[in-house]
């Protein structure tokens, strides 16, 4: 093949997603031109990105596995896409994310910082800014990793949007994260939060000790066709479960655990009273 461009993979991740669609490309015996035409780009677009000269956008990923037929797989270039954009998510969470933002009924439990979804910007932007200071994920995956988490926001504040059950371990609202400022902000878009018609946020007091039911975040989706799904996460795995024979039971578990956090008034005179303790 002339002027073929040798790619390296491990340069980057854009010279590995070029490297992954030129893969699926020429399984299939497909040219650039051929991609194109099917795709709506032109040669010279699909070249670039191969190349990892053009950095590869959400629209032409989702282009790209329509033709491969591989949208939802393993090969999902979309897929891709968001780990590029947030820097290796956890397995499943790619595919939760895709979920979230059509479920009808969104319930939440997390431990330590504020559900992503709850965040401040500027909160937000601290936690991305000590995974960097980590080396967890580079500054520019930092930048896309706040500007998705406002893009998930955005897409369950719809003009219909879900019923979203909020329970947060009381550490969530302890925990200092990125100083006073940045908390007393935060802990207030809690309470404007626990204001909003479709909305219910508890915290589970420390006192409740071992009914206390989860030791790790966990999430429930309820869709459109009344399934529901539940994505669990540790530091270094994240796991989403579609079966009803393990799902239903952490959805029993969840209703459980509501009965033991505080009621929603009392959860947010809690809060209060952190903004109170906040110099």
């Amino acid at each position: 093949m002339v002027n073929r461009k040798e790619l390296d993979p491990g340069s980057s991740p854009e010279a590995a997603y070029g490297a992954h669609l030129r893969r699926l490309r020429e399984k299939r015996g497909w040219s650039q031109e051929n991609l194109a035409g099917d795709l709506g780009y032109s040669s010279q677009h699909i070249s670039a990105v191969e190349t990892g000269r053009k950095p590869p956008t959400l629209p032409f990923s989702r282009k790209a596995d329509l033709a491969f037929g591989a949208a939802g797989s393993a090969d999902s270039l979309e897929r891709e896409w968001h780990e590029m954009r947030r820097g290796s998510p956890l397995e499943g969470f790619p595919e939760y994310v895709g979920h979230e933002g059509r479920a009808v009924e969104i319930r939440l439990y997390e431990i330590g910082i504020i559900p992503g979804l709850l965040q401040t910007p500027q909160y937000a932007r601290v936690l991305a800014e000590s995974s960097v200071r980590r080396n967890a994920i580079t500054p520019g995956q930092a930048d896309e990793r706040v500007s998705f988490l406002a893009e998930r926001q955005a897409a369950v504040m719809r003009s219909r949007p879900p019923m979203l059950f909020v329970i947060m371990d009381e550490s969530c609202i302890r925990r200092p994260i990125g100083g006073a400022a940045v908390m007393k902000a935060q802990l207030a878009r809690l309470v404007e939060f626990a204001d909003m018609p479709n909305t219910v946020l508890q915290v589970a007091p420390f006192e409740i000790g071992e009914r206390r039911a989860f030791d790790l975040p966990v999430n429930l989706l309820t869709l459109p066709d009344r399934s529901v799904i539940c994505y669990a996460e540790s530091q270094s795995q994240g796991h989403l479960d579609r079966e009803s024979a393990s799902v239903m039971p952490m959805l029993t578990t969840y209703h459980q655990l509501q009965a033991e956090a505080l009621s929603q008034a009392a959860s947010v005179a809690m809060i209060n009273e952190a903004r109170k303790g906040t110099p």
